[in-house]
């Protein structure tokens, strides 16, 4: 991706952040003292980049404030080579400031089921919002994303190079044991004693990422980061209907791997139970982790439903369930512009104008009515599992679903 019109029209749906005001400064550089003062306190999760632990950096915990310190040592000293590149990732900033208010979620992005899901009641320990912060040089290594959800990345400040590869390309960067390529641009991955199935490969796609810039990664593709100068960035893990399946068909095959890994253990008491903790230990989920997203989602969206009208005549489906365009007020096609009715739309009055004339946005019911067939489709198989404990919990679910259709 190269500059001009296009990183234009990208810009567009980050300028108006609160982070980009006041992160950055006028050569678009981090504003180290601002970032130092109003969140120095906090505790933050760290990567180097020069080691290697498993098949990721292994991380430290330092204080912000100290990070920072760090940071600008490092560029003051021309990023020294022989010295620790540490990487500021994976940190939790909407939990740790959640008056901030850094950034709004842009349209595209609003119908979040993950983010949703450990947002309400028991489930509010966790998320999948993320800052990263790190000097040039540093990296992440190859890898998928967490369930295999999308992802969104938005550039505060800085630039980055990323490598994709779509689903199915990474059998060819795995080892002769089945590992992945930790760095796929070392020299180890042209040695086809060691990678015997590199010479397969036919996909891969180099981005660079401006100041501002969002990228979208899909569902199951594989990638490595770079940051080519000194980048701030936002970063969400994300699911939905459209993706629901992916991320069930995620889980069924790491099962199957665990079960065959364990294979001897399985006339054991307690071995499914053991599979769904191993399951749990690799991906971040079991199968009682995923219904209960499920569950939450959809009694949300049955109780949608039950308390709002049907499709009013004044809406045309043009594009079949799912897609009901509303002819109304400039309001009320505001207010359909997203699935999740809890998601903010950007108030402002130049944002994302040119998207709101070429969005076909879903009306509400109808969001909610696509949203229900997909989870139906997943829990018809789910509910047969035997690894699942809570199968009533399923089944009942599912009759609910079942009436709506």
């Amino acid at each position: 991706m190269k500059g001009g019109k296009g990183v234009e029209e990208s810009c567009k749906h980050t300028r108006h952040w609160r982070s980009r005001a006041e992160w950055v400064d006028e050569q678009g550089k981090p504003k180290f003292e601002f970032l130092k003062t109003n969140f120095g306190n906090a505790k933050v999760p760290v990567a180097i980049c020069n080691e290697k632990e498993f098949d990721s950096h292994p991380k430290v915990e330092q204080t912000f404030s100290d990070y920072l310190e760090y940071w600008q040592d490092y560029i003051s000293n021309s990023y020294p080579s022989d010295n620790q590149c540490l990487y500021l990732k994976d940190w939790h900033f909407v939990r740790a400031f959640p008056e901030y208010n850094a950034y709004k979620t842009p349209l595209y992005f609003c119908s979040d089921w993950l983010n949703e899901f450990w947002d309400t009641g028991e489930s509010s320990k966790d998320d999948y919002r993320f800052v990263y912060m790190g000097p040039k040089g540093s990296w992440t290594p190859f890898h998928a994303d967490v369930l295999h959800s999308y992802s969104w990345s938005a550039n505060i400040c800085g630039k980055k190079q990323w490598l994709l590869f779509p689903p199915g390309e990474e059998v060819h960067l795995r080892d002769k044991f089945g590992n992945l390529a930790f760095d796929v641009t070392s020299e180890d991955v042209h040695n086809p004693e060691m990678y015997p199935n590199y010479q397969k490969l036919s996909q891969q796609y180099k981005v660079i990422q401006h100041p501002g810039e969002i990228i979208f990664v899909p569902s199951g593709w594989h990638h490595q980061v770079w940051n080519v100068e000194d980048t701030i960035s936002i970063n969400h893990n994300w699911l939905n209907g459209c993706s629901i399946d992916l991320t069930w068909n995620f889980l069924k095959r790491n099962l199957k791997d665990v079960e065959n890994e364990i294979s001897d253990c399985q006339g054991m008491e307690g071995w499914n139970q053991q599979c769904q903790v191993v399951l749990k230990s690799l991906t971040g989920s079991d199968y009682t982790d995923f219904f209960e997203l499920c569950n939450n989602i959809g009694t949300k969206h049955l109780q949608f439903l039950s308390q709002s009208d049907k499709c009013s005549t004044n809406e045309e489906c043009d594009r079949g369930v799912g897609h009901c365009k509303t002819k109304g007020s400039q309001k009320e096609e505001q207010e359909v512009m997203t699935r999740n009715t809890s998601a903010e739309v950007s108030q402002h009055p130049n944002a994302d104008l040119e998207f709101q004339e070429h969005f076909v946005p879903l009306n509400n019911k109808c969001h909610s009515v696509f949203d229900l067939n997909r989870l139906r489709i997943v829990l018809e198989s789910l509910v047969d599992t035997e690894q699942l404990e809570c199968q009533k919990e399923v089944q009942n679910l599912l009759h609910q679903l079942n009436s709506v259709f």
